[in-house]
């Protein structure tokens, strides 16, 4: 499909989206003053083919309301079906913004997401029809690499600009994390699986920051953040449980979560401008990391 075309469909989509709904008059007016319509309004017949496509390429309904004559976007009610079409109009708005910016290339400068590269699109399509897929890895906690891994891919999740891929491992017999960047030789096979009914990803995740999962119940988790973090805290949360109790000085953060290797690196990364306050043994756990940490360059 052109590229031209993408573009509209986004401009369209995105257009709607601002407004919240709009009459087709309306959305005429602001097409003309873009740089597709060049003064020209936004044909009727126009309208309806680009309206079409949109739901054909991209998945995303314009729905009309009869009562007020004015378009919305709809979805399907669910959180998850909200955030991974507005992650779609994200990724595709920006890819459409640097693909129209070659004249200033050199000052957009992007970083890169390798393990989306190879493997994503295969194992999209073992997902799509429930087949198993075998692949090698790479753990960093091996020296050898394993061969013949098969899992049940369950979902894809992406972090920190890296994608994963969380299944049931056959040999294992429980659901395992994987990274594309280190996975080789994925295949899918010819055995199918069944999703497990009461199986939800949206929930895999729900108590944890980051990738890893543990056994371990949600606990209260609490930080205290100085007034300049504590900006940054509040516009990005960690984890939808937050809620924050304002000071004078400082803030005070808690949270609902497990206490996972990825939450105590990410509290680690805030360095001083972060004090947990509880619970008592992941406070600990800090505390003993900064003192290592310390200790190496005292050794120096």
């Amino acid at each position: 499909m052109a590229r031209n075309t993408i573009s509209k469909y986004i401009w369209i989509v995105d257009t709607i989206e601002r407004y919240g709904s709009i009459t087709r008059e309306r959305l005429s007016e602001l097409w003309s003053k873009s740089d597709f319509g060049n003064g020209e309004p936004l044909p009727r017949r126009s309208f309806y083919n680009y309206r079409n496509g949109i739901a054909d390429t991209l998945g995303i309904d314009i729905e009309f309301n009869p009562a007020t004559y004015e378009y919305y976007i709809a979805n399907d009610g669910t959180d998850t079906a909200g955030k991974r079409q507005q992650w779609l109009l994200d990724s595709m708005s920006i890819s459409s913004m640097i693909t129209s910016s070659n004249d200033i290339s050199s000052r957009i400068l992007l970083e890169d997401v390798p393990s989306a590269r190879e493997f994503l699109s295969v194992i999209i399509d073992a997902m799509r029809d429930n087949h198993r897929i075998k692949f090698s890895y790479k753990s960093y906690q091996r020296v050898n690499q394993q061969h013949d891994i098969v899992i049940e891919p369950f979902f894809v999740k992406i972090f920190n600009q890296v994608w994963y891929v969380i299944g049931y491992n056959t040999a294992d017999k429980k659901i395992k994390t994987y990274s594309l960047d280190r996975m080789a030789n994925v295949l899918i096979t010819d055995e199918k699986f069944n999703m497990p009914v009461d199986f939800v990803p949206e929930e895999f995740f729900a108590d944890c920051y980051g990738i890893i999962t543990d056994l371990a119940e949600p606990k209260r988790i609490s930080i205290k953040a100085e007034p300049t973090q504590a900006k940054y805290l509040r516009a990005l949360p960690l984890h939808p449980s937050q809620e924050e109790e304002l000071h004078d000085n400082y803030s005070i953060f808690r949270y609902k979560m497990r206490n996972t290797y990825d939450l105590r690196e990410r509290l680690l990364s805030h360095g001083s401008s972060i004090e947990v306050l509880e619970p008592p043994e992941l406070k600990a756990q800090i505390v003993n990391e900064m003192k290592k940490a310390l200790e190496n360059y005292k050794k120096k």
